[in-house]
């Protein structure tokens, strides 16, 4: 390699041998990112999908932005790597070596191969700083599409099969009370929300960024929120019909009305407590907390009575069905509330840890407009954090501690510059 002569003053072997660590970190950190964008399952997701409109355009522009991405990192690892074999040539470099060494380090000699044809804003050449600065952003980019889809698709067709499965059940109720299409409004809503659930399914699998609202003023990577206005509205026009169903009901004798609204509550409870039990498999799988609550089965004793209600009533024994009703009305309500106290407290580890990755990105971002992106000693708070909310089991009580200590390191940063050869985190 020619040197063309150094830009600047040429650096002295400290200052090599401290730019060559703090660029050996960023490598290290570019690398273990560009990994876990590899194995995220959003990504592998998005690869296998059939994929249209507004999802197939991004992650077409994605993935040739992380096979450039690939490639500047591969220059970057190139050019560290050839400016370490310079500085290993002597334990004292002489006066060409720092300034071969100063050209490599500050330099724009880092050439990333058809860049310039892939991305027409893209340099053929950088400096190694401008270089990770350049993958940052496209990684950054990669992982905001990675991330929506996958938040999109974990958030949207869950809620819509539950939907869906609430619709088949009002719509086995709207046949057994006469409800039916052409013959009640009622009915003629129910197949009007059949068909809009079925089309807005496939469109959320297969256009998931359709379904995305950015959060103003976030550059966070994924920072907004699933759209669901469409379902919202759906499950509105569900309940108003259940409503009218609900009515049609009350033309009939009491008991039965009564009798179907347990069954109903019951069913809930089950559905919540079994929701609370595959919670609770995941929390223990994500989070080291032994004091995650037991989940109790389904209210057996609950569903044998309501049998023995339904008995009554088949037999007309109402003396004995009256009371049974409001004893069951209370405990099952009452089994319900259980269930679902049940539910918030197992995953009440998954909302702290959220809440905990929030405000360490949050954190990030503030230290990053401050330009302390590239401060070591906050890089290493933050990756310290960030290890320990990614990881699985994560421990919470550490990693709380983890993210004070980074939001103490940027504090200081924020007070202004200071002393900080006393630092104690």
């Amino acid at each position: 390699m020619g040197v063309t002569g150094p830009p600047g003053p040429v650096m002295d072997r400290d200052e090599v041998d401290r730019a060559l660590a703090r660029l050996g970190a960023e490598h290290k950190a570019v690398e273990d990112s560009l990994l876990a964008l590899q194995d995220h399952a959003g990504r592998r997701l998005l690869e296998g999908a059939g994929l249209t409109g507004t999802t197939r355009e991004r992650w077409a522009e994605t993935e040739r932005a992380i096979t450039l991405l690939w490639s500047c990192f591969d220059a970057y690892t190139a050019a560290l790597r050839e400016a370490r074999e310079v500085r290993s040539r002597h334990k004292w470099p002489n006066r060409e070596e720092l300034a071969e060494l100063t050209e490599r380090l500050r330099g724009e000699t880092v050439h990333v191969p058809g860049g310039a044809g892939e991305q027409p804003l893209l340099a053929e050449r950088f400096t190694l700083d401008g270089l990770v600065r350049r993958m940052n952003e496209l990684y950054a980019a990669s992982l905001d599409v990675v991330v929506t889809a996958d938040a999109v698709w974990s958030a949207l067709p869950a809620r819509i099969d539950l939907l869906a499965a609430e619709l088949g059940r009002t719509r086995s109720l709207a046949h057994s009370v006469g409800v039916r299409p052409g013959e009640h409004p009622a009915g003629d809503e129910l197949e009007s929300i059949t068909a809009e659930l079925t089309e807005l399914r496939s469109v959320v699998v297969t256009d998931p960024l359709a379904f995305w609202r950015p959060t103003a003023g976030s550059s966070a990577p994924g920072g907004g929120r699933p759209d669901t206005v469409r379902y919202d509205r759906a499950a509105l026009a569900l309940e108003d019909v259940r409503r009218e169903i609900e009515a049609v009901l009350a033309v009939r004798q009491d008991s039965e009305e009564r009798l179907l609204r347990l069954r109903d509550v019951l069913s809930r409870a089950d559905r919540t407590l079994a929701e609370a039990r595959v919670a609770r498999g995941e929390v223990l799988a994500k989070i080291a907390a032994s004091e995650v609550p037991a989940v109790s089965g389904p209210p057996t004793a609950l569903q044998e009575r309501l049998q023995a209600a339904a008995e009554y009533r088949r037999h007309a024994l109402w003396h004995r069905l009256s009371p049974l009703l409001d004893a069951l009305e209370r405990e099952a309500e009452e089994e319900l509330l259980r269930a679902r106290d049940s539910l918030t407290a197992v995953t009440a580890p998954l909302a702290v840890r959220a809440e905990l990755r929030g405000r360490l990105d949050a954190y990030r971002a503030k230290a990053t407009r401050l330009g302390g992106a590239d401060d070591p000693f906050l890089t290493e708070r933050y990756d310290t954090a960030r290890r320990m909310l990614w990881s699985a089991p994560c421990d919470l009580r550490a990693a709380e501690q983890a993210v004070l200590r980074y939001q103490g390191a940027v504090a200081e940063l924020l007070s202004g510059p200071s002393d900080t050869g006393g630092r104690q985190w």
